[in-house]
């Protein structure tokens, strides 16, 4: 009863089309995830999960650390992996086997197909047939008109064929000043080797965002989600230094979405943007208070853990100091990333 389109929609580049920060499906299709929806757009360059991703093969003088894998812990190795897990999920189409799904295939409309391209006995053979499944899922996102188009209006900017208003030119230059955004540390914006970027580096970090407690598993306080220690992903539960670091997602179609961070604590664009400017400067906008008055900063992280959060620009300073962008570049970046949604016709 649940489609791949329910939460990725094909309008909202592939991401869900409601503001829930977490979507519903299971046997009832009312059991509640626990981490919002990413987008599947430009995911085809995602390298399979590394503890040392190097980003120049050949060069090992930078180890990046861990980088890569499908969700927000990189537990699926590739979009085939990534649409295993969909299938099997308890939160989501919750088949109880690989067989339960063969079984409803050989049912479908589009069994006939399914037999003229893997062959006349493919549900002779049920763990052929599951693995039929993952591949033309996995083909289906390989898709570039679909899947990566690069049809932005930043991209026709790269190609010459527009330009960019003044905000967005400004929004650009933010974006990529180490002293103001610094955004483009972890979604690089430029070309490289002839390649339009992706806007993600691959890698990993804690940003401390605020807990959301319109997830229903955070109504239990001991409840965390630590993204690569757990606890969706299970064999890396012993490494400290990775307990709350989630992928960097792309920011192409970013503008489309209507929940941002693992957690979908945040509605609007700008307000992402904000935060990132104002974290660490003015942090009783962002967090709860405590019972004795202070702020409860990384409320959603236990305190051993906390100092996994990323301090680097913009972040890194004091409550009280001005922050690292003005209300100005906020209304840049976010005109900028604007210009990241594909369809743009010059």
């Amino acid at each position: 009863k649940l489609a791949c389109a329910t939460c990725h929609d094909p309008a909202r580049g592939y991401a869900p089309a409601n503001d829930l920060p977490v979507q519903r499906g299971g046997p009832d299709n009312r059991r509640p995830g626990v981490r919002a929806v990413m987008s599947l757009t430009y995911t085809q360059n995602i390298p399979p999960f590394t503890e040392h991703y190097f980003e120049d093969e050949g060069d090992d003088s930078i180890d990046q650390g861990p980088a890569g894998g499908r969700t927000w812990d990189g537990r699926a190795q590739s979009a085939h992996g990534q649409a295993r897990l969909r299938l099997l999920s308890p939160y989501e189409m919750a088949n109880v086997s690989p067989e339960e799904v063969v079984a409803k295939v050989r049912r479908a409309a589009y069994a006939p197909q399914f037999r003229e391209t893997f062959g006349e006995a493919v549900f002779a053979d049920g763990a052929l047939a599951f693995k039929g499944v993952l591949m033309a899922l996995e083909t289906f996102q390989q898709s570039p008109a679909e899947f990566y188009p690069y049809s932005s209006k930043y991209d026709a900017f790269l190609r010459r064929e527009t330009s960019l208003t003044r905000d967005e030119l400004r929004g650009m230059d933010a974006f990529n000043d180490p002293a103001k955004g610094n955004c483009a540390r972890c979604h690089p914006s430029a070309v490289r080797n002839g390649a339009f970027p992706q806007f993600t580096d691959f890698g990993y970090a804690g940003v401390g965002a605020p807990r959301n407690l319109a997830i229903p598993a955070n109504e239990d306080p001991h409840y965390h989600d630590l993204g690569l220690c757990g606890p969706l992903r299970t064999d890396l539960r012993d490494r400290e230094e990775y307990c709350g670091l989630f992928r960097t997602p792309s920011l192409r179609n970013v503008a489309l979405r209507r929940v941002f961070f693992h957690n979908g604590v945040f509605h609007r664009l700008e307000d992402v943007v904000r935060f990132y400017a104002e974290r660490d400067t003015q942090p009783q906008k962002w967090y709860p208070r405590a019972p004795e008055g202070g702020v409860l900063k990384f409320d959603d992280l236990p305190p051993q853990y906390q100092r996994n959060v990323d301090v680097r620009a913009p972040f890194g300073r004091h409550t009280g100091d001005p922050p690292a962008m003005s209300d100005a570049d906020i209304r840049n970046i976010v005109a900028f990333l604007n210009a990241l949604t594909d369809g743009y016709r010059p």
